[in-house]
């Protein structure tokens, strides 16, 4: 956790001046209706979620220094509601959508709403919040946090939270899914950079989702650089899978000088040659990259890391980015390209980790052109078709091959949802394009394009022809 700037400091001092000093507050203590503090926090909230915001973008690992400020009394509990949110959705999950560690910072924000004077008022925007964070956590946590409240009604409260309901894994899952939707448009992930290789070991997957979390928001991201060149440079992280893909991360997605860029390289020769199965744990990690965090995966990321990879050197590692960078240059349409990808995939087996690299990289050309294509443009979606099937035919591959179906048969339900007069030579066109191309290529069987094509009548109108004849 780093300290919080002087001029952020600053600034949250003035909020806390004129929140002291404000008319609306007096006013408040003489009765202290929900009335009078929502005119408080309508008054001053809007200054601290500026402040707040600004710091998240600017300075990410400063934010919890800003929430545990923002937690003294002296801000009358403004802007705890979604400092708590953000405590819920900032501790790490594992696949059962329970933390994977203690989330005592969620502990910490949740005592302090307990605790405060306006507790009454707050309640009421934290229930939510409450639930969720109580789904995450074990039943002992829940219990020793419990034990530390004395007050009986608020006890009660916190004890109300806690659902059943919840036990159930696809609930769970079901509500952090709704709950987090709601902050999906936010800055507020911040986390605290490992100093030895024990703290390393126990928090990188927290550091590795904050990262990525940062870097799919887009936004300044300058702040981090000091941070994950330290880490570069720490020599007890060194030879590690997390090592490697805190490289594979620095690599792909900052900025860097021609200063930085060369550290980087050194460290990724050093790993390359020291670090036992480095190009496969590396590709592997890509991989993970481009299916699960695939807006990432841009070519700009790739030809960063050409210029961090020696090309030079033999291995799986510079064959990927040879062929990748040809991509990225040509377009993957030109001749040049497709001989390439043909030449690559001749000479490394299809199972082989950096072929599937090289798939996904096409793959996320595919599917990206065809979220982009309009309705109008289908003509060059027939003229595509012959693309796909070329990349289907080298690569022979199953998985490759559904997934570019599926993105088919979602522009396909769009172009039916534009054109919908079945007589008119656009659906016409469309409908025998899908049921000979597109089944002889292989991204339709013959059933599902009659599927696709089925006349459907809805109930309604089947009601109207129904009462028709009765009458």
């Amino acid at each position: 956790m780093q300290p919080l700037d002087d001029k952020y400091y600053q600034r949250l001092n003035e909020i806390a001046y004129a929140i002291q000093e404000s008319d609306i507050l007096q006013h408040y203590w003489e009765n202290e209706t929900e009335e009078n503090y929502l005119l408080l926090r309508q008054a001053h909230e809007p200054a601290i979620a500026h402040l707040y915001h600004e710091v998240a973008e600017h300075a990410p690992l400063q934010l919890l220094e800003l929430e545990k400020m923002l937690l003294n009394p002296i801000f009358e509990g403004l802007f705890l509601p979604r400092i708590l949110g953000y405590s819920v959705l900032r501790g790490e999950i594992n696949e059962q959508y329970r933390y994977v560690r203690p989330n005592d910072h969620f502990k910490e924000v949740l005592l302090a709403i307990c605790s405060s004077v306006h507790f009454d008022h707050l309640k009421k925007r934290v229930g939510q919040s409450i639930q969720v964070g109580f789904a995450l956590s074990s039943d002992i946590w829940i219990t020793n946090l419990l034990d530390q409240i004395e007050n009986r009604r608020v006890r009660y409260f916190l004890q109300q939270q806690k659902n059943e309901r919840y036990r159930d894994l696809k609930e769970r899952e079901a509500l952090y899914r709704r709950y987090i939707r709601q902050f999906q448009n936010e800055f507020f992930y911040s986390v605290e950079f490992p100093q030895t290789r024990g703290e390393m070991k126990a928090n990188f997957s927290a550091l590795r989702l904050f990262l990525l979390k940062r870097f799919e928001a887009g936004g300044d991201n300058t702040s981090l650089k000091a941070q994950t060149l330290a880490f570069l440079d720490n020599p007890e992280f060194q030879n590690t899978e997390e090592y490697l893909q805190m490289l594979a991360l620095v690599g792909n997605f900052l900025d860097l000088t021609e200063e930085e860029r060369q550290q980087v390289a050194a460290h990724f020769a050093r790993e390359q040659a020291n670090f036992s199965d480095f190009e496969l744990h590396y590709l592997r990690f890509l991989t993970q990259l481009y299916q699960e965090h695939t807006s990432l995966m841009t070519p700009e990321a790739d030809l960063r890391m050409v210029r961090i990879v020696d090309l030079k050197q033999p291995g799986r590692i510079a064959d990927f980015y040879r062929v990748a960078q040809v991509v990225h240059s040509l377009g993957y349409i030109h001749p040049d390209v497709m001989d390439a990808v043909r030449e690559f995939y001749n000479s490394h087996e299809g199972l082989s980790v950096e072929s599937k690299c090289l798939r996904l990289l096409m793959l996320r050309y595919f599917t990206q052109w065809m979220q982009g294509i309009t309705e109008r443009e289908y003509g060059d979606f027939f003229e595509m078709s012959k693309f796909f099937h070329f990349y289907m035919r080298i690569f022979g591959d199953q998985e490759f091959n559904q997934a570019l179906k599926k993105s088919v048969q979602k522009y396909l339900e769009r172009l039916l949802k534009t054109y919908t007069d079945r007589r008119g030579k656009d659906y016409q066109d469309i409908r025998k394009f899908a049921k000979n191309q597109m089944v002889e290529i292989g991204l339709l069987t013959e059933k599902e394009a009659d599927t696709i094509f089925r006349i459907r009548r809805s109930r309604r109108k089947a009601d109207a022809v129904e009462q028709d004849s009765k009458e």
